[in-house]
């Protein structure tokens, strides 16, 4: 029998932007208001994920394919619990999913050493743990002794290596990829693309967003692709729905894409 270990259920998930139409919110505008005794800024709702339901069962590598604006990165927020669904739907996972990305937050003010520290902590390692890793995450990060400055005199590639180090440092029951392959220059790729493939063989279940579809090809045994937020294609014939989706984006040919890998 399958073991499910993400379970997404009439999943919405919707922005809210607050001051619509020119009108920014601020503090100072929402003290005339009061003042004024005018109504609150506008609310305008982006819907970025529509009702999608699947189930995911451990041993699944789901990639996730769609045009930019698609729901892609709002979906694997929503199943890491970054985003909360809307009333009515829910996302139920057998343990803490984790999304790995380059866009994770570091403090510009705090030091690369205090931020590596921080961001595994924020992980759920031990101090211990955080210890015993500190210098495999530096040197693999190649930030040498930038690690004892402040984030902002880091470059934007340190910056991302350094986020990427980070958070390849622990292996995860649940991750999810999001881009993470495009970090950095030529030679760090192929060493997080080397990071990636490993804790893909340690995960129970992979989600993996990527525009390179040749890299889906080859690393994915289902792909789900999606549009203005709704799923167009669930299927574990990887090939073909990337054929599908190159056919209707005026995308290049398939072996054109693994020519790139």
């Amino acid at each position: 029998m399958a073991d499910p270990t993400v379970v997404v259920d009439n999943l919405h998930v919707v922005y809210r932007v607050y001051g619509a139409g020119g009108n920014k919110g601020t503090a100072a505008t929402s003290l005339m208001r009061l003042v004024r005794r005018q109504k609150r800024a506008s609310i305008r709702e982006v819907h970025a994920i529509r009702g999608i339901s699947f189930v995911v069962n451990h041993g699944d590598v789901v990639g996730v394919i769609g045009r930019n604006g698609s729901g892609k990165s709002t979906l694997l927020r929503a199943i890491a619990g970054l985003l909360p669904a809307e009333e009515g739907g829910a996302v139920y996972t057998s343990g803490q999913a984790a999304l790995l990305g380059v866009n994770a937050a570091l403090l510009d003010d705090l030091t690369g050493e205090r931020n590596v520290v921080l961001g595994c902590l924020a992980m759920g390692m031990a101090p211990a743990e955080v210890k015993a890793r500190y210098r495999q995450i530096v040197d693999f990060s190649g930030v040498g002794n930038f690690i004892d400055l402040p984030m902002r005199a880091y470059s934007t590639g340190m910056a991302q290596r350094l986020r990427f180090a980070i958070a390849a440092a622990k292996s995860h029951e649940i991750l999810m990829i999001d881009e993470a392959l495009a970090t950095g220059d030529a030679s760090f790729r192929t060493k997080s693309h080397d990071r990636i493939k490993q804790l893909r063989e340690e995960a129970g279940t992979v989600f993996l967003v990527a525009h390179n579809l040749g890299e889906i090809e080859q690393s994915c045994t289902r792909v789900i692709w999606m549009e203005a937020g709704q799923i167009l294609r669930d299927s574990d014939d990887v090939p073909g729905v990337i054929d599908e989706y190159l056919a209707a984006t005026g995308g290049e040919p398939r072996e054109r894409e693994r020519a790139r890998l």
